[in-house]
């Protein structure tokens, strides 16, 4: 049995460091949902729409302009909190290599992607708004499905690589090589490959994820993990990683994820038509309701969260008990989540409404008592 604890002073500086971050969270709440409420409240969306129709030629640049005008602000007014949160806060705690240039780097890269994706997609919905604007919200539903599965498979290959320096395990990790090709052989499948990325160019946390889709699907592991883990920790790891592959996740994930959108352009269809006779804009195409219509998916995307929390928390148990089934070794699995308790600065009994709402794994605690009573069960 490993003799691995969890550091009980790393314990307190976990659970306020969380705690510091759900305030940060709630803070980040409240400013969104003022900005939007500003935004439709003192008629922004309706004098901006207007001012670029007078000076910009063709729909399609309206749209992005304003877009561009409405997002920007925003990253602009916020920019200090997430300087203070994704900077200062994580250096303060220990949990950060990057330098500010780096930081600022990736905050940059992270921007210009989400804006051209995001350009992307609200083009389209601002064309299917115009040209059904009965079903539009079922047709946008198809339309981000396909939008995620594209990214899904792209992202391990062309996203991802933005940020990280991803490599197949080389001969140091032989061991662990042959140790997953049992595994996959005890499962009767196979993924494209397993990859180390620089995990530790940016953060001192270990981590490790199954990504992708199709010839595109492999599972990645920090490098933090590999040089801190012992074997028989890592292969745990990578059971359960295969774990995902083997039950299905990120396709059951996705088509889940997909279901509730839909939900929310439902509710966003009616909110665009309450728009149109209450507050006065031009139809539902008008780019001018992007503000509601962004309100009334971020106050629905905020109470369903729960709702994808238990699901993915249910998964992540079935890739545990895949976990144990295919190692056999509970010992070595519990010790892997004391040493990413202590690594990752996580709580790992955290309240059970933050778990409840905000969590999308298990807590640790019961992670560990998950493979405790695993092992009890084996020894009888």
């Amino acid at each position: 049995m490993s003799d691995i604890r969890i550091d009980a002073e790393k314990q307190r500086t976990a659970r306020e460091y969380a705690g510091i971050r759900r305030k940060l969270m709630l803070v980040s709440l409240i400013f969104g949902a003022v900005y939007l409420f500003a935004w439709i409240g003192f008629g922004w969306d309706k004098a901006l729409r207007a001012w670029l129709e007078t000076r910009v030629p063709g729909q399609g640049l309206i749209i992005a302009i304003f877009a561009l005008v409405f997002g920007g602000l925003h990253v602009l007014l916020t920019m200090p909190m997430d300087y203070y949160s994704g900077f200062v806060l994580p250096h303060r705690y220990g949990m950060s290599n990057q330098s500010v240039g780096e930081w600022i780097g990736d905050q940059v890269k992270g921007m210009a992607l989400s804006a051209v994706l995001g350009l992307l997609l609200l083009e389209i919905v601002y064309w299917v708004l115009g040209r059904f604007p009965t079903l539009w919200w079922l047709i946008v539903g198809i339309i981000m499905l396909l939008f995620t599965v594209i990214l899904a498979q792209l992202a391990p290959v062309l996203l991802m690589p933005l940020f990280y320096k991803f490599v197949p395990l080389d001969s140091e990790y032989d061991d662990l090589v042959d140790r997953l090709t049992k595994l996959f052989q005890q499962a009767g499948t196979r993924v494209e490959g397993v990859y180390k990325f620089d995990m530790s160019s940016k953060t001192n946390a270990a981590n490790a994820a199954l990504t992708g889709l199709g010839n595109t699907r492999r599972i990645i592991l920090g490098d933090t993990l590999l040089e801190q883990f012992s074997a028989d920790e890592i292969e745990t790891v990578l059971a359960h990683e295969l774990g995902h592959h083997v039950n299905k996740d990120i396709p059951i994930l996705i088509i889940s994820q997909s279901l509730l959108t839909l939900g929310g352009l439902f509710l966003a269809s009616l909110g665009l038509r309450w728009g149109v006779t209450t507050i006065g804009y031009a139809g539902i195409s008008d780019i001018a309701t992007l503000p509601l219509f962004t309100l009334v998916m971020s106050i629905y995307g905020l109470l369903t969260m729960p709702l994808g929390n238990i699901l993915s928390r249910s998964r992540e148990r079935l890739a545990d008990k895949f976990a144990l089934d295919s190692t056999h070794n509970a010992d070595a699995f519990a010790s892997a989540m004391k040493r990413l308790a202590n690594q990752n600065l996580a709580d790992v009994d955290p309240p059970k409404w933050v778990e409840t709402l905000l969590h999308s794994h298990p807590s640790l605690k019961s992670r560990i008592a998950f493979a405790e009573g695993y092992r009890s069960r084996q020894t009888r």
